[in-house]
């Protein structure tokens, strides 16, 4: 089952038009905003989904945004805009979707209840998208945040014959994924994590997620799951960035060599559960730790999804 329905909010364009046209400034680029909604095994899953310049229609990239396992909810982390990510789709003309967790928890269940199967929501998701003329096969990118960084590492390692490129932020793969990570074929990969995370360890061990605990590897070792599905030669190029002396902080990226895909770790050190030049927010008062100002986080990551991986 799917549906899909865009309001146009035809007052505020019309008013727009007549406020440019008075000054001869361009018309401003339009957005439709929809409702997509899917059944999988019986259960209703939704998300919300933005495209620009609508009228225009034909296949266009489209980021799929992964919100963290606070209880949150896609349209309420469009809404807080943290990500900037529609700000970016607006520019380079890309499809914005932004899924959400059953009860706002990605994985998780009720007691006795199988949980839900959000890998298979998310192919579904997409697959629909390619069907509705709406996306184009293999321009597809996810990414998350925490229990979404998660999913979207999931998606990485099992379903890489759909979606070309992954990423996560403040995330590390859960260990009993590890073993059965095989992606069919290299699939782009960014991490982002702090070295000072509160609740992802930087070096593996108990993660303490909104959703419960959970034993994660390393962001080391996470990495290297995609750097050898990708056939990295096990070298890499860094560059440091220490633009803000005062955070306590500072970033150093480093990319695989040799790699038939894009490969990339972004480590904050001293940087906690944060986005670099971003500002999270989570529930129930868990701390995250200090926040780092070198550069725009999560504009890297989508200049990464978008333009480093194949099109």
């Amino acid at each position: 089952m799917f549906a899909y329905s865009p309001r146009f909010a035809v007052l505020f364009a019309f008013c727009a038009t007549l406020a440019f046209g008075l000054v001869g400034a361009p018309r401003p680029v339009e957005a439709a905003y929809g409702r997509v909604t899917l059944t999988i095994d019986g259960v209703k899953r939704t998300a919300t989904l933005v495209e620009f310049e609508r009228l225009k229609k034909r296949r266009r990239p489209v980021i799929i945004v992964l919100h963290g396992g606070a209880g949150g909810s896609g349209a309420g982390l469009r809404a807080r805009r943290s990500l900037g990510v529609d700000m970016i789709a607006r520019k380079i003309g890309a499809t914005a979707v932004y899924p959400d967790a059953v009860d706002g928890y990605w994985g998780r269940s009720n007691p006795g209840e199988p949980p839900p199967d959000d890998a298979a929501f998310l192919r579904a998701l997409a697959t629909r998208l390619i069907e509705q003329g709406i996306a184009s096969h293999r321009r597809i990118y996810v990414a998350g945040v925490s229990g979404g960084g998660m999913l979207a590492m999931k998606i990485a390692c099992e379903q890489s014959d759909l979606f070309s490129a992954a990423g996560a932020f403040v995330a590390n793969m859960p260990v009993e994924w590890a073993a059965s990570c095989n992606p069919a074929q290299p699939i782009a990969f960014m991490l982002m994590n702090g070295t000072a995370d509160p609740m992802v360890p930087f070096n593996g061990g108990i993660a303490h997620m909104p959703e419960g605990p959970r034993e994660v590897l390393s962001a080391e070792a996470t990495f290297a799951v995609f750097a050898k599905a990708a056939q990295c030669n096990g070298q890499r190029d860094e560059k440091v960035l220490d633009r803000d002396r005062d955070d306590g902080s500072r970033v150093v990226i480093q990319h695989g060599l040799g790699c038939k895909a894009p490969i990339e770790m972004v480590k904050v050190e001293g940087g906690g559960h944060t986005i670099p030049g971003r500002r999270l927010t989570t529930s129930r008062g868990m701390p995250v730790g200090a926040q780092n100002n070198d550069l725009d986080g999560a504009r890297l990551m989508w200049e990464f999804l978008l333009k480093r991986a194949p099109q």
